[in-house]
């Protein structure tokens, strides 16, 4: 069995490599789902392990629905992995109504050429799973990474189960709540790999910072947070 770690940092990734980890998915900000990491952490990973790296291409948190400025980051990125010696990338777009865009996933594909390619869980969103199974086989997709459309992976055992078997071209790798008490769970079910983040908290600071940097009210699935044009005019009109 494959066991994929999800690292959020240069030292994650390294952790991860020494305890035996067999691929990274390398991201940012777990907190909101991952984004994009930056050039620098994907370069100095890419340079330091000696294990398969995949990287996360996602822009921003919220939903998997992107504008065409959005979804031309999106290619750039997979060309500047592409450069770097990424073995993979984990990506994928939905439409509004949680159906496949199959034209821009495809195209994401596309720009991947021969690195490996993982649509992420954003699987967990659409509305119908085994459809959208067939068509991102169709796509030469090679992994989905899902939760069974469950919280976690463990309560969705039922239907990842049903969608392994159903698949026929792709691993359906579970993700979401894996942690060493019921890992071998998956083993047992015949999965191939299994996806986790492994996270422990590291205390940085001797005490709490009486101001917090979080902003919990700008994390919203169905909307995403914008600079305003009317906000900032009329600000600027204010003191200019």
């Amino acid at each position: 069995m494959i066991v994929e770690v999800c690292a959020n940092s240069y030292q994650s990734a390294v952790n991860a490599e020494a305890a035996g980890a067999d691929r990274i998915e390398l991201c940012s900000e777990l907190a909101v789902g991952g984004i994009t990491p930056s050039y620098g952490l994907i370069k100095k990973v890419s340079e330091k392990l000696g294990i398969p790296v995949h990287v996360l291409i996602r822009p921003r948190s919220g939903d998997f629905t992107y504008s065409r400025d959005e979804f031309q980051i999106m290619k750039t990125d997979i060309a500047i992995c592409a450069d770097l010696g990424i073995s993979g990338i984990v990506s994928g777009v939905l439409y509004a109504d949680g159906t496949l865009d199959k034209t821009r996933t495809g195209e994401l594909i596309a720009a991947a050429g021969d690195l490996q390619f993982t649509f992420h869980r954003a699987f967990d969103w659409v509305t119908d799973p085994l459809k959208t199974l067939t068509e991102l086989e169709n796509l030469g997709v090679d992994c989905i990474l899902t939760s069974g459309g469950r919280q976690s992976a463990e309560e969705g055992i039922n239907q990842l189960v049903s969608w392994r078997k159903k698949a026929e071209k792709c691993v359906v790798m579970p993700g979401g709540g894996i942690r060493e008490h019921n890992a071998l769970v998956f083993k047992n079910e015949g999965f191939e790999a299994i996806h986790l983040s492994g996270i422990k908290f590291s205390k940085t600071l001797n005490k709490k910072p009486q101001l917090s940097m979080n902003t919990a009210s700008y994390l919203r699935d169905d909307e995403i947070a914008l600079t305003d044009f009317e906000i900032v005019r009329a600000l600027i009109q204010s003191v200019k």
